[in-house]
Formats: C-alpha cells, structure tokens, sequence
C-alpha cells in the first residue's frame, strides 16, 4: 500500500497538505499513532505517523515543530496524517516544517478516527499478502468444521473465540465493542478496563479488525491482539467472518425481541396503570419477578433512526452494566426508553442501587458518546421501584430527569437522576417548555413587555438577586450610583407585585429569571 492509497479512500475523507508524487509514491509499511515531541526511538523505517497534535501549541517555538519533523525524517517515516480535531486547522509552520524535511503532510478531520484509518492500512496490507486461489481457506480444514459445527449449535462467543485460536497457542485476544466494552475474551488474555480497551483501539496499538455485520458506530464488534503478528492476517479475517455469522445471528434474535420491549415501553406509559398488562410484558422481556426496576430514557442528537442509533447506544450503555437484564425500545419523540430489572440482595437498599446504576453509567457514557462525537445525548434515571405497577411512576420521573439534563447547561451531568436535581435550575428544566413560558410571561410579563427600560429593570434584578440583594455590590456591579438601585428596585416590586424584602418573592422571581 502507498501514501497515496490513503488519500483515494473516500471514507476517511483525508486531504493533502503538502507532497510531491514521490513522496506519495512510497510504500506503507505500518502505522503508529503518537504525540510524543521526539518520537524517532518508537518509529519503524515505512511508517506513516498519526498525531492528535496535543505537543503543538499556538504560543509554542517553531524550533519544536521543526524538532518533531527532523524526528520522522531520521526515523524513515514516509508521511505524517495530522488530526484537526484539537486545534481546527493543521498549522501552516508545520506545513513548513514537512516541506523542509520531505515529509508528506496529510490532514485528518475531526470525524475520521485514528483506528479508522490504521485498520484501512492493515486490512490493505492483509488482502495483499493474502490473495490466493478462490475457495482456498488459511484456517486447517479440521478446525474450519469444528468452528462450523460450534456455530450450528449454538455455542457461546466465548467458546468460538477460545476455539478459533487454540490451535495457534491460545494468544491473548479480546473481542471488544467500539465503546471499550469487552465481549469476550480468550483464556490467557488478562482483563482489560473499558477505558483502556477503548483507547487500545483509537491508538493503533497491536492487530485491530472489524467483525462485519450490520451494526452501528455503537456496538461494533472487533478483534483485537495487544500484540501484533501473533496470527497470520488471514487467518484472522477467517475468524473474523466466523463471529460476524454469530454476531449478525444475535441480532436477529434481538431483532425478535424489539416487539415485545415495545409494547413494555407502551405499557408503562399507559394513562391507567393495567397490573395484569405490565406483568405479562414483562414476563415475555424475560424480566418478571425481579427485586427492583429502573426506567431509563435517553435523547441522542442528531440522530437519523430513532429506531437504529438511539437503541444501539443505549444498549451499549446498559451492556457494560453488571447483574441487570434490560429492555429498550423507542419512546415518544426522539426518545428511547429502557426498563432495567435488578437482582440485589434484601438488604440492599433502593437508594444503593440508584448510585450505582447511574455511577456506572456516568462513567461509560463518554465512552459511548466518543463512538459519534457529534452526537450530543443525555439520559434520565428514575429511582428504583419494587413492583410493576410503580413503573408509570418511574417514566414520567426518568423523563423529568432526561429533561433537566437537556435544558442544563454544562458542566451538569449527562446522566442525571432525580438525586441530580439539587438546584433551582435542574429543578425547573424538567418543567414543560408551555408551563415555563406561562410562569415567566406571568411573574415578569411588565418588565418583558417594556421596552428598553424594561431590559434595563431585568438586567438590574438579575444582578442583585445574583448579589444576595446588596445595594452596594449591585451598584459596584451596574457602576451605577446606589440611589439609582434603590430606585430600580421599587420600580421592579411596583410593576411585578413581589416585595424583595420577602424570602418568597425573591425565590418567585429567580425562578421566573431562569425560565427565559
């Protein structure tokens, strides 16, 4: 594979900066992703370098561009690809730098990751040492049957996965979703934490390789060997089709089970709570006669199919909780709802299981989020119910929870509960978007309707609700004269009706400020 290879794939979307047809003309020989400011000693002669360019900064020397260039020219590397997305731009001294150096620059946009593009250069380099006569398999013909034969009936990834490489040695490999989430894993592959898992694939270390199925950017599937070179290339891409059958099998036994989750999610959403109803759809989810419940409703945007997108990664979300069988299905709007059925001990309280839950969840949706970074989505949790017919109850509180979040401004948490809602503002942004209009045109209505002076009056009481309703650090604030707050202050109570010498008005009017 050649540098220019990269820029004819359209799926990365790649541009050039800068290099001449000899310089593009040369052969890739692996890639190593890096944002060291002296790299030269962890690269290999052909490498093309994948660098965030957190070392650059706009303030900095060019001598350390000009330093970090010198290092991939010495070290043989044939191209350096430069992410967008933590500056904007490429910088032009870097241009400069790779012009000096004979080093073709090339331009990565925000929305291609780095895994993307190091999977494009080994699955190029695999099919090109791989081409062989149609109908030839790399796997021995004695373990392609077992594998087949394990499919058919129904063995467990795990298994696959632990058969499929145990006549190369059993080598350490995890198969992992996009999010870091590990699905399985063979016997003397060590466990590996979602964080790291997920910055092992962004990071282009060791083998890498995508399990095609129909899946989304949530839920993926691929393999991946800390150590690169353990296994021949295709005999991986052979078990990687292997778990695509599998993976594209428990999806259309997922797919079985969407009605089912649906017509739960209408049941709990129903106006009159019908006991019998949520029993049997719960039953049917595989979630009956369990010790406590939880309702999740989740908003993801932009999202294209409420019914794809939103459900893949709220399951993926819910995969990397522990001890909790669940069901999604698409809500109102834009919305997908997700029922959770725990399995805890007596003595474990609601309260202990609210915590973990959402601690759990707060700490992978990042993770989540960063498979679509475009997307922006936030959940809403209800607390724990012990019995189907309380489920209405812990919609209408999850969606509250889903609509502070979407109203709040960061940094307030993506994932909130109702333990979340510990401010006025959280508070009120679960309130209806009509009900809030109608609360504001009612407590402020003369100072919003009043021109000019009544912008002035809205200013001035914002401030000094802000200053605790001092006279002095409101006019300090507005560099106005004290006499001048006083008298805005009355015109304020006159127009409005509220005493600000009153706890309750003050509160009425704050709550109506954050309204607008």
């Amino acid at each position: 594979m050649h540098v220019d290879h990269l820029l004819r794939l359209d799926r990365l979307d790649l541009s050039l900066v800068w290099g001449d047809r000899s310089l593009l003309g040369q052969e890739i020989a692996g890639v190593t992703a890096t944002d060291l400011e002296d790299p030269e000693r962890f690269l290999q002669p052909g490498e093309v370098v994948l660098s965030g360019l957190v070392w650059w900064t706009p303030d900095g020397t060019p001598a350390k561009t000009d330093h970090f260039v010198s290092a991939l020219r010495r070290a043989g590397a044939v191209a350096l690809l430069a992410g967008e997305e933590t500056h904007g731009h490429v910088p032009r001294e870097l241009a400069d730098a790779c012009r000096r150096h004979r080093v073709a620059l090339i331009a990565v946009p925000p929305h291609t990751s780095f895994r993307d593009i190091t999977e494009a250069v080994y699955l190029r380099q695999w099919g090109d040492l791989s081409r062989r006569p149609t109908g030839h398999h790399a796997l021995p013909e004695n373990v392609r049957l077992d594998l087949d034969r394990a499919l058919e009936t129904g063995a467990p990834v795990g298994e696959l996965l632990d058969r499929a490489f145990a006549h190369l040695g059993s080598p350490a490999c995890h198969l992992i979703t996009a999010s870091g989430r590990t699905v399985t894993r063979t016997g003397g592959a060590p466990e590996l934490p979602v964080r790291a898992a997920a910055e092992a694939l962004r990071g282009g270390q060791g083998t890498t390789l995508r399990v095609e199925a129909e899946s989304t950017d949530f839920d993926t599937w691929y393999l991946h060997l800390p150590e690169a070179g353990q296994v021949p290339p295709r005999v991986l891409q052979e078990i990687s089709e292997l778990l695509g059958r599998h993976r594209r099998r428990l999806d259309r036994q997922r797919a079985a089970r969407g009605p089912a989750a649906a017509l739960l999610v209408e049941a709990i959403g129903a106006l009159r709570v019908d006991t019998d109803r949520l029993r049997g759809a719960l039953a049917s989810c595989g979630l009956g006669d369990r010790t406590a419940y939880t309702v999740v409703v989740a908003s993801l945007e932009p999202n294209g199919d409420a019914g794809a997108d939103g459900i893949a990664a709220l399951t993926e979300a819910l995969g990397h909780l522990t001890s909790v069988a669940f069901a999604v299905a698409p809500c109102a709007g834009d919305e997908v709802a997700a029922v959770l059925a725990h399995e805890a001990a007596a003595e474990t309280a609601a309260a202990d299981i609210a915590d973990a839950t959402g601690d759990r969840l707060r700490e992978v949706w990042p993770l989540v989020r960063a498979c679509r970074p475009e997307s922006t989505w936030q959940a809403g949790l209800s607390t724990p119910v012990t019995t189907p017919t309380e489920l209405n109850t812990a919609l209408t509180q999850a969606r509250y929870a889903l609509a502070a979040a979407r109203a709040a401004t960061p940094p307030a948490p993506r994932v909130a509960g109702l333990r979340d809602l510990d401010g006025l503002a959280l508070l009120l942004g679960g309130i209806p978007d009509a009900v809030r209009e109608v609360y504001r045109e009612t407590v402020l209505g003369p100072l919003l309707n009043g021109g000019r002076s009544g912008t002035m009056l809205l200013d001035t009481l914002e401030v000094f609700l802000a200053h605790d309703c001092s006279w002095t650090r409101t006019a300090e604030a507005l560099h106005i004269h004290v006499n001048t707050v006083h008298y805005r202050v009355e015109r304020i109570e006159t127009l409005t009706g509220r005493d600000l010498a009153r706890l309750d008005d003050r509160v009425d009017l704050s709550a109506a400020l954050l309204c607008r």
